[in-house]
């Protein structure tokens, strides 16, 4: 009984260690938080609005149905030139804004590696997941304000390892 303690103590260190070491962390990048709220009950919220009151048949759509509680993370993050948010993933849904210079991500999910570009002024939704990493290939700092949507008591980010399906 002692020996199997002692296997699994060894072994959980082991792998935490190397879990660890595959993770692949932020650089260049600063954090600020924005504010953050827990919402206690369920979220249902659907609304139809007309966007174009002379037709009637043409309506912007929006549903945010949650069970359990959640909480709701702002924040804003500047990437340095050459710096990335390591490859990671989120736990839900994160709404993002470019404010300045250029966001450039991978999916780990594409062999093919193929940048999505993101200008200033623009925004993308990642829908919470799938792992992806976000660099900043410009010339001056990316400034991105996300909100993210998240299980109650859920760190809103996940490291994750390199997928290898880059080459940078």
């Amino acid at each position: 009984m002692k020996r199997l303690a002692v296997l699994i103590v060894t072994a959980g260190f082991f792998l935490s260690n190397v879990s660890g070491a595959l993770a692949t962390p932020p650089s260049g990048v600063t954090t600020v938080s924005i504010g953050k709220a827990r919402f206690v009950d369920d979220i249902h919220a659907r609304v139809r609005t007309d966007v174009d009151p002379g037709t009637r048949t043409d309506f912007w759509q929006a549903v945010i149905d949650t069970k359990g509680a959640s909480d709701l993370e702002v924040i804003q993050n500047t990437i340095a030139p050459g710096g990335s948010f390591g490859w990671h993933s989120h736990p839900g849904p994160s709404l993002v804004i470019v404010k300045s210079g250029t966001a450039t991500f991978y999916l780990a999910s594409d062999p093919t590696c193929t940048p999505h570009v993101v200008q200033q002024g623009q925004g993308f939704v990642d829908e919470g997941g799938d792992v992806h990493i976000v660099r900043n290939q410009g010339t001056v700092d990316l400034v991105t304000v996300v909100a993210s949507l998240i299980p109650a008591g859920f760190a809103r980010r996940i490291d994750e390892p390199n997928p290898g399906n880059c080459s940078f």
